[in-house]
Order: structure tokens, then C-alpha cells, then sequence
């Protein structure tokens, strides 16, 4: 069967696909013809401290070897997920955990499937929910948007003449508004050549769309204030939201003008510092285009994942920020960024060769084929 499956991670490891050795048919499992019944949509939530090594297995390295242990795939297809029209919504950095990310692919629908993957998983790793999809349906290419939160402490909007790392340090109101004021400027089209690497002026693919971008209200955790900042758009590039938080942080700061966002924006080259990929998480896709067509057709489900909110949300409180808070205390890599930012020239810009014709797409138009890489 066709699904679309959502799944909750929470990674220990990552680096390139390794082979799964010892992977037996397990009793009860499919033999003879491998014809799988459907694409379905699978919801997975997972944490990711990825340490970049190809020794790892991947979460896809777990995720798959699940699927042939529970029998809902055969073993060669595991080998090769072209067969079961494996694919993901959104690819995430080494590192960046996520709370709603959305695979599709074919699997045998056996009985107690969820609870039966799941228990061939790690607890960092957790498959929410499982929906049928249309026939040939690719979750990436179906997604009209990703949701990303990044969470990281307060003190990082504490003006440069403070400790880097104030732990008394509580947010106002009124640097709430800056900041919600500053990040509010990356709504709408603009050309994020400077957010990204080897992407010039001139490439139509650095354009992307913003539709929010906004910071809650903090919560303190073990004596240390934190604080979520949302972006919703439809695709991101490597290091794109990383360095969007990190050239408002400079700029709330005191490091970089507010003038400099602008500038980001056009032909020159900008210095825009990188934020720690710490406290990316990968929040929810969306798929809103889809479930206007196909969504109350009677046959199949909207790809919207209401019912499994109160699983995400536990997940995120067991698993991700914990870990988030934690190695942020053990590690400090937000304060010690932080401490990097004097060293960036936020005036020196160098003029990029050719015109400034980049076609800017339309708000409507989908995702440029990069995916989410951040």
C-alpha cells in the first residue's frame, strides 16, 4: 500500500547509508512476488545529534531495517529503496532533530503496523502515524511548505557589552519586538544568496519564499531562559535558517546595522554569521494543496496530522529540548558563537559580477528541487 507515515526522530548518530548486515525474514513476512499493496504517507518524529561519521547508521538506516524486521517490507527492498518508492519530505543537516517529518513509500499493511515498527526502533526514533495516499504520490514534491522552530537561549539577544553567557539574563518586551520586528523582514520572496553556499546573485534557485517567521514568548528551563523562533517557508537551503537567526542575533546585538538585511538581499556579498545547528528542529510539512484535492474525496485522509499533535508534543518535551537544553549547558555552542561575532565585518561587502536580472518565482510557485537541507 501507498503511504505517507510520519515519524518523530530524536538521532544519536548520522553519516552515509551503511548496509543493514543481519537483517533475517522475520515470521509472518511476505514472500514470492514483492508487489506492494500502496504508497503510503508515514509521520516520524526523531531527535538528531548526528556526529557526521560514515561508522553511524542513519535514521533512514534505522527506519528501513525496522520495516523489513516488522515485515511490512521484503528484505530487498531494503536493499534498494527505489523499489518501495522510498521518499522523504525534507533532508535535514547532521544534527537537526526533527518533530514532524514525512516519508512516503509502499509497504505491506499488516496488522498492528505502527506498534509494530515502532518496536523495532530506537526510543530516539518514533513513527506517529500512517496514512494511504494517492498512487505515485512523492512527499516532497507534494509539500507545499516546511515548518522549522529553533530553539536557543535568551541570552543571545543580550547587547555585546553584557557576559556572552548571562544566565540572569531575562528577555523584555521591548527586545521581543525588535527581534519579532527584525524577523518579520524575511516574509515574501527575496534572494537568499547570501544565507546559503555556492549559490550566486544570479541563480534563480537562491530565491525563496517566506510566509512567517516569529519569536514566542520564553519559558525558563534549570535556571536557564530559552525562547522558540518559528520560520515557515516553502524550501530552505543548507544553512539558510541557521544564518537568517544569526544575522538578526548580530543585529539585536549591536554587532550589524538593521541596514545590512537588506543588503543580504542584493548583488553585493554580506558576511552573515552562521547560528550552531543545535536547536534546529525540523516542526511539520505541509501539504495543503493536496488535501484541497484529495483530502475529502472520500477515499483518502488529509495529510494534516491533527490527531497525532499531543504525540508530537510529548515527544519534543521527552526528548528534543531536553537534550537541546542539556548539551547547550555541557557544550555552550550558542555562547561560544556568540563570542565569534566581533570578528565578522558586517560593512565589507565585494561586488558579484553580472547583472541583477534573477527571475524572483511566485509565491505560488513549489519547491525549486533543493529540499530542506538546513
Amino acid at each position: 500500500m501507498s503511504v505517507a507515515v510520519h515519524t518523530c526522530n530524536l538521532s544519536t548518530s548520522g553519516g552515509q547509508r551503511s548496509a543493514r548486515p543481519g537483517v533475517q525474514d522475520q515470521p509472518g513476512q511476505h514472500h514470492g512476488d514483492p508487489c506492494l499493496q500502496n504508497i503510503k504517507s508515514v509521520f516520524v518524529s526523531f531527535f538528531q545529534r548526528n556526529v557526521g561519521s560514515s561508522q553511524f547508521k542513519t535514521i533512514e538506516d534505522d527506519l528501513v531495517s525496522a520495516l523489513v524486521r516488522s515485515g511490512c517490507i521484503p528484505e530487498n527492498h531494503g536493499e534498494d529503496m527505489r523499489k518501495m518508492s522510498f521518499q522523504r519530505c525534507a533532508r535535514t543537516d547532521k544534527g537537526v532533530s526533527a518533530a514532524g517529518q514525512v516519508v512516503s513509500l509502499k509497504v505491506w499493511l499488516i496488522e498492528d503496523i505502527l506498534e509494530k515498527i515502532n518496536s523495532h526502533l530506537p526510543s530516539h526514533i518514533r513513527i506517529l502515524g500512517l496514512k494511504r495516499v494517492t498512487g505515485g504520490f512523492n512527499s516532497k514534491n507534494r509539500c507545499d511548505a516546511r515548518t522549522y522552530c529553533y530553539l536557543l537561549p535568551t541570552f543571545a539577544f543580550a547587547h555585546k557589552d553584557r557576559d556572552v553567557q548571562d544566565e540572569t539574563y531575562r528577555l523584555s518586551a521591548e527586545t521581543l519586538q525588535q527581534v519579532n520586528r527584525l524577523l518579520a523582514c524575511y516574509k515574501g520572496t527575496h534572494n537568499f544568496h547570501n544565507f546559503t553556499s555556492q549559490k550566486g546573485p544570479q541563480d534563480p534557485s537562491a530565491c525563496r519564499y517566506i510566509l512567517e517567521m516569529y519569536c514566542e514568548e520564553p519559558f525558563v528551563r534549570e535556571g536557564l531562559e530559552f525562547a522558540v523562533i518559528r520560520v515557515k517557508g516553502q524550501s530552505f537551503m543548507m544553512h539558510q535558517i541557521r544564518k537568517m537567526v544569526g544575522l538578526v542575533v548580530a543585529i539585536v546585538k549591536g554587532y550589524a546595522p538593521e541596514s545590512v538585511l537588506e543588503r543580504s538581499w542584493g548583488t553585493e556579498k554580506v558576511d552573515v554569521p552562521k547560528a550552531p545547528g543545535l536547536g534546529l528542529v525540523l516542526e511539520r510539512v505541509h501539504f495543503e494543496k493536496y488535501n484541497q484535492r484529495f483530502g475529502n474525496d472520500g477515499l483518502h485522509e488529509p495529510l494534516d496530522w491533527a490527531q497525532e499533535e499531543g504525540k508530537v508534543a510529548a515527544f519534543k518535551e521527552e526528548h528534543i529540548y531536553p537534550t537541546i537544553i542539556g548539551t547547550e549547558r555541557d557544550e555552550r555552542s550558542m555562547a561560544q558563537w556568540l563570542s565569534t561575532l566581533p570578528i565578522h565585518n558586517f560593512s565589507a561587502t565585494a561586488l558579484t559580477a553580472g547583472g541583477t536580472g534573477a527571475k524572483v518565482p511566485s509565491p505560488l510557485e513549489g519547491s525549486e528541487g533543493d529540499g530542506d537541507t538546513d
